[in-house]
């Protein structure tokens, strides 16, 4: 049974006004909660949602945080983009003050079943596509969390007898205290954050705490190929794993071409590889994981497959923009780090102009060189990271120092010739020069557009 918190007349305190905290700010004020947030950017940087705020009868400290306004609280909610090592929030913590990210309080009164995936890559597609197959299986089915939906907003739609998908961050899961899902899929642990985290072992621990509070009637779904992923496979829950290079004592791995699901000793086809419509071979562990969870959610094989057939993919994952005077043009703005450029590239055979660059998270970039050996005939550099980037990958390919994404794709588009493809999959966050990831994707798939409209023309 969950743990229950009664929000009326407590004093609770949002730290951060983006879109996450806004949602919690408007939810525990709606519960009655006296509900103050804080915010560093100024009033006139966010006059409209300042205003909305207010009418719902949040009080707000913008322009700084206030140490003093930490301590006299009954709950801290703060932002995922809030380092937990944050003094005020450390202050807090040791007086006793509870501080829990927005999806631990979101889990205390969502409704139903919950699937939660995380990992370093993948995260937004398998959970897209486990949302995409429990809806074909005919189930109440609703998707949330770091793919773009606070999980918090959706807590009145939930239903006793409907799932939740969410997708968590490391950030989202290093604060919760008693979250704890159904399902959890962890689908790898490659280097990223460490800007954050500082190391990889604490980056996984963030990760891995999805497992701790699961118990023997829920289910764990790991990568049994991933270096790292498998060390972190808990005691307490049922463990399932997926594989595309051998066969699982329980999960999902691919046989020659079927997917099989194996429980109990018996084995099931799900499906078959030649219908998965994702490129890449990264997006068939993506698959095999969304198919175990579906399978142990309930869903039967022939739903799973259909939900594998009939997904499309999701917007700024290996997303296909255009083709120009036979030049294609994909857009990967999601390859936030390097381990997702490496898969990335490595759904292409060759001939690949790559963007790469933004602001950099700690990141060693050497590791690419071989990728772009074999895959990439030209790396053009974007964003504060364009030093570093350049002298990593320093002899490996042919790099042109872009500036700005305008730049990088007139410069593609000139020197790409008929059969190359030009990627944008950066390995960098997007802070720099754009507002997010999505920002990002957008702007690059609107300057391929405006130069298809040039040739056409």
């Amino acid at each position: 049974m969950k743990p229950v918190i009664e929000l009326a007349g407590k004093k609770v305190l949002v730290v951060g006004l983006a879109r996450t905290g806004i949602a919690t700010a408007l939810f525990c004020a709606e519960r009655g909660a006296r509900v103050s947030a804080t915010e560093a950017r100024p009033e006139r940087e966010i006059e409209e949602t300042a205003a909305k705020l207010r009418a719902a009868g949040v009080m707000l400290e913008l322009g700084e945080h206030r140490p003093e306004t930490f301590v006299n609280q009954d709950l801290i909610v703060p932002s995922p983009g809030v380092p937990p090592t944050m003094p005020a929030l450390a202050a807090a913590r040791a007086i006793g003050v509870p501080v829990w990210s927005e999806i631990e309080l979101a889990w205390r009164f969502l409704r139903g079943r919950l699937i939660c995936i995380t990992g370093s890559n993948g995260k937004t597609t398998t959970t897209s596509l486990i949302g995409h197959i429990m809806e074909a299986a005919g189930f109440p089915v609703q998707v949330a969390g770091n793919i773009g939906t606070p999980l918090i907003s959706r807590v009145d739609l939930s239903s006793d007898m409907g799932f939740t998908v969410v997708e968590a961050s490391s950030f989202q899961l290093e604060s919760i205290s008693a979250f704890r899902p159904d399902i959890a899929v962890l689908l790898n642990i490659t280097p990223d954050h460490l800007d954050r985290h500082g190391s990889l072992k604490a980056y996984g621990d963030a990760k891995a705490r999805m497992f701790e509070n699961q118990i023997a009637e829920d289910a764990a779904v790991i990568n049994a190929d991933d270096a790292v992923a498998p060390e972190y496979a808990p005691g307490g829950p049922r463990v399932f794993w997926f594989s595309r290079q051998k066969r699982v004592a329980s999960g999902c791995y691919l046989r020659g071409d079927e997917i099989v699901f194996r429980c109990d000793g018996t084995e099931s086809v799900l499906l078959e590889r030649k219908m998965i419509g994702l490129r890449g071979s990264h997006n068939v562990e993506n698959v095999l994981a969304a198919a175990a969870a579906a399978r142990l959610a309930g869903a039967e094989p022939s739903a799973i497959a259909e939900g594998v057939r009939t997904f499309a993919g999701v917007e700024h994952r290996i997303e296909y923009v255009a083709t120009i005077s036979g030049v294609e043009y994909f857009n990967d703005s999601k390859a936030t780090n390097v381990d997702a450029t490496l898969k990335a590239l490595d759904a292409f055979p060759g001939n690949v102009l790559v963007i790469l660059g933004g602001k950099d998270k700690g990141s060693d970039y050497r590791i690419l060189r071989p990728a772009l050996r074999s895959h990439a005939r030209m790396a053009l550099l974007i964003g504060s990271a364009a030093d570093k980037i350049e002298a990593d990958l320093a002899g490996v390919i042919p790099v042109e120092r872009a500036g700005t994404m305008a730049r990088a794709v007139e410069v593609a588009s000139r020197r790409a010739q008929p059969g190359d493809t030009v990627l944008l999959a950066p390995a960098c966050a997007s802070f720099d020069q754009f507002d997010n990831y999505e920002h990002r994707g957008r702007v690059f798939k609107q300057l391929v557009r405006e130069l298809e409209k040039e040739h056409a023309a």
